[in-house]
């Protein structure tokens, strides 16, 4: 590897180095292996779209922890309010002795998200606690049981999650059986469509929902459709407003409540506050986590009030379900996107990475796609641009090359060959590009134009 002279990346050892190394023994010794790490190393400390590990290097994130941090690492806003918190109190329980900034941002959510209906919020700890819960309570409104997936979808890792879930390895294989009354369908996946324009692919897929009804499961028995309006694990699949808004059409016809999965897509990152707002769908009940509180675990389940009443008193919640911290977190969050207006970013972020990604593909024949929405943007590699054989060795080199570089870079994608950027909002332009030219390089060195 040629050494760089870099702006914002700075390496002081290998990585990991050697106190990164020390504490990875600990970590094999004393923490369950079956935990995965895309970083060999361990944060120090981090702010905005750096992080600098034990050992002193610096790492520019194109991470961002998985999406969680569309705000940024460490945002000061966000920082200030929590220690204000933790000087008042740090938890009481909302089912026991309630607190104000839980019905603050309960208030805020239900103003932002899509509809003007009337909506109510109520809180949790994860992304895949939302779904869970926004399953029980569209079965609970409905007195319908079967709950409908999507191919490639991720909704969790608990037992409903992982049913809903499409990808075995390495998130079901081995964890059966799984939750019953769940059933999948498919998303529309231009790139390999197979011939067909998104049109008839489309109308193909729409059908087949249809279809679906008649073959697997009556539609009078289906409580909802979850959705993804962008697959995240899946790849950065985007579909077409036709499709999202034919689902829909679908739903209201027979009565399914829709449910839009905005755990990755949410908060900006699509280059509106939530994703549903490109396809002009209004969801009845809509999951959010991640980006909500800048890191701080919390997530939501928001929908028609009337839905969202369903459930008795107690028939929902949770011990730490939307704590003290995460609240006044996600509440400082959503200030600053809303006075900074930061999925306005978004959109610049994307349109520079894409653009940088499709001229590279004029080079470079093994970038089979490249696709986004705003923020949320995907290159897909392949062995050969025409049989679109999927190149998972390759992307798992390229990932790794960039870490040794200090660029944090993500894969996903059903066959593990795409290269995910999920940087946080706040990266300035010459972070960005500092992190696109150390994927450039690598591609140089690792492929042949």
């Amino acid at each position: 590897m040629k050494t760089t002279t870099r702006t914002f990346v700075k390496l002081n050892t290998a990585i990991p180095g050697p106190k990164a190394q020390e504490i990875l023994e600990k970590r094999d010794k004393h923490v369950t292996r079956g935990l995965s790490h895309t970083v060999f190393s361990f944060a120090d400390r981090a702010e905005g779209a750096l992080i600098t590990d034990v050992d002193g290097n610096t790492f520019i994130d194109f991470a961002g922890a998985i999406g969680t941090l569309n705000a940024g690492h460490c945002p000061p806003t966000v920082v200030a309010a929590l220690k204000e918190q933790l000087d008042r109190f740090i938890h009481t329980g909302f089912n026991v002795f309630m607190y104000e900034s839980y019905v603050q941002l309960a208030e805020k959510l239900n103003q932002i998200t899509p509809g003007t209906h009337e909506k109510k919020t109520m809180f949790l700890n994860s992304g895949a606690e939302a779904v869970e819960n926004a399953v029980k309570i569209a079965r609970k409104y409905t007195g319908r049981k079967a709950i409908i997936s999507f191919e490639r979808g991720f909704h969790g890792r608990t037992l409903l999650g992982m049913s809903l879930t499409s990808k075995v390895k390495p998130y079901k294989y081995g964890f059966g059986p799984f939750a019953p009354d769940t059933y999948k369908i498919s998303y529309p996946y231009y790139y390999r469509a197979d011939g067909l324009t998104p049109d008839e692919l489309d109308r193909q897929l729409l059908q087949r929902l249809e279809t679906f009804f008649l073959t697997e499961v009556p539609a009078e028995d289906v409580a909802a459709i979850i959705m993804e309006p962008v697959q995240g694990e899946g790849g950065f699949v985007v579909p077409s407003k036709t499709f999202v808004q034919g689902v829909k059409r679908i739903c209201e016809a027979h009565g399914i409540l829709f449910i839009a999965d905005e755990v990755q897509t949410g908060f900006g990152r699509t280059g509106k506050m939530f994703a549903m707002e490109h396809f002009d769908v209004v969801p009845d009940l809509m999951t959010m986590s991640k980006s909500i509180a800048a890191g701080i675990p919390i997530s939501a389940v928001t929908g028609r009030a009337e839905i969202m009443d369903a459930p008795n008193p107690g028939e929902v919640g949770g011990t730490y379900a939307g704590s003290p911290l995460g609240c006044v977190a996600a509440l400082k969050v959503i200030e600053m996107f809303e006075q900074e207006n930061i999925p306005e970013w978004a959109n610049a972020i994307g349109e520079r990475i894409m653009s940088r990604f499709r001229s590279l593909q004029q080079k470079y024949p093994v970038i089979g796609d490249v696709r986004g929405l705003g923020a949320m943007c995907a290159v897909e590699l392949v062995k050969d641009p025409v049989t679109k054989e999927p190149d998972k060795d390759l992307t798992g080199r390229i990932v790794q090359e960039c870490i040794q570089r200090g660029l944090v870079l993500l894969s996903a994608g059903l066959y593990g060959n795409v290269l995910r950027f999920l940087s946080p909002l706040v990266i300035t332009d010459e972070q960005l590009d500092e992190g696109l030219d150390i994927i450039e390089e690598v591609l140089g060195e690792l492929v042949t134009p």
